[in-house]
């Protein structure tokens, strides 16, 4: 087990320190391919960058895998006088967490300036002041430079993206702490269990899709172009097993193993995994020794929201990692978690079969 976490790791720390926020997933997409390059049938890149990579089977069943490689970040959307540069968020930022952090601001010939974000010296803060946040609008990045000109010289401009600069590193344990688990930690998985499927009916359509985290667009285009019968999207959920959440609140557990989604999100958007998906899915772990958990996510919602909603309408379902601090520079999991996470992934599409699709859905076109 010691060299498969090991493994995972390595993966997982090529996904998450490359740049890689929405749009801009360049970085991230070349260790992707690099790491499907022999394992599949076929790879392909569509026109918003998405990878579909395919493993044929025999049954003429499509099952599509999904999970997305970008991760929230920022827009330059100003540079003064002296050489401070301002940011536009890219994605859902909690404004408390960005002051302080290291950031690295890529150039169009791909290269990395690297810069940290301050703000107004607390010294010279009003009383009132010192009690808010400081809101991102008013938080800059220093690059070191004395002008406009000076940071423009350097390839930087408004519009260049923006990513945080942070190590992934190993905590006791089994745990795992950088930026860009969401849901860079769903691609290693997939990823894994890609190139552990074999012998399979249904053919299985890898996704790892773009800008999730701006409207879940890569798997929108994805989908309606590998048109399948059915779907799993692979990401993070929130595990709220900290100090000061209520044992009701956590939605998952870290070490619980993966997180079988019920329902996602307050509104229209979310998803409701499709029941006999999600029966699948429970019985299949139950056979296979692997601990999963059941949840309710107050909010947001996946790829897995869009998927559902292709063409004619496809049954899906979503298993997640999870994932402390999500959004954050120091978002945490369990390398085991993710491990078995791979593990039923595997193990489920062996069971995603025509027979089983007629039986629980309806005919096979």
């Amino acid at each position: 087990m010691g060299d498969v976490l090991d493994e995972l790791f390595g993966l997982l720390k090529r996904l998450t320190e490359a740049f890689g926020v929405s749009g801009y997933e360049d970085d991230v997409r070349g260790v992707v391919i690099d790491e499907l390059r022999g394992v599949a049938d076929s790879v392909e890149v569509d026109s918003l960058g998405n990878v579909i990579a395919v493993k044929k089977g025999e049954g003429g069943l499509r099952l599509l895998l999904d999970a997305h490689m970008d991760e929230i970040g920022f827009f330059v959307r100003y540079i003064d006088e002296r050489g401070f540069v301002y940011l536009s968020p890219i994605g859902g930022w909690w404004d408390p967490i960005v002051l302080g952090q290291r950031v690295r601001i890529r150039t169009d010939d791909g290269r990395l300036v690297y810069g940290v974000v301050g703000s107004k010296p607390p010294h010279l803060l009003k009383p009132e002041e010192r009690e808010k946040v400081v809101p991102l609008d008013r938080l800059f990045v220093d690059i070191g430079a004395s002008s406009r000109e000076e940071v423009e010289s350097l390839g930087i401009r408004v519009g260049s993206p923006v990513d945080l600069d942070r190590d992934t590193i190993r905590l006791a344990g089994d745990r795992v702490t950088g930026k860009a688990m969401d849901d860079r930690a769903g691609v290693a998985a997939l990823i894994s269990a890609f190139k552990a499927i074999d012998g399979q009916e249904a053919d299985v359509y890898l996704v790892v899709a773009t800008q999730e985290e701006v409207g879940l667009k890569g798997a929108r285009v994805a989908a309606y172009r590998v048109a399948p019968h059915v779907g799993i999207a692979v990401d993070v959920t929130t595990a709220n097993d900290v100090p000061g959440a209520e044992a009701r609140d956590q939605v998952a557990r870290v070490g619980g193993g993966p997180a079988l989604t019920v329902a996602d999100g307050r509104s229209s958007s979310g998803l409701i995994s499709h029941p006999k998906l999600l029966k699948l899915l429970l019985d299949t772990a139950r056979e296979a020794g692997i601990p999963v958990q059941l949840s309710i996510l107050p909010g947001g919602t996946t790829d897995g929201a869009v998927i559902a909603l292709t063409r004619e309408g496809v049954p899906t379902a979503t298993v997640s990692i999870p994932t402390r601090y999500i959004h954050s520079p120091v978002e945490l999991l369990s390398l085991r978690d993710l491990e078995y996470t791979s593990r039923l992934i595997v193990e489920a599409t062996k069971r995603v079969t025509k027979e089983w699709y007629e039986a629980n859905i309806g005919p096979l076109d």
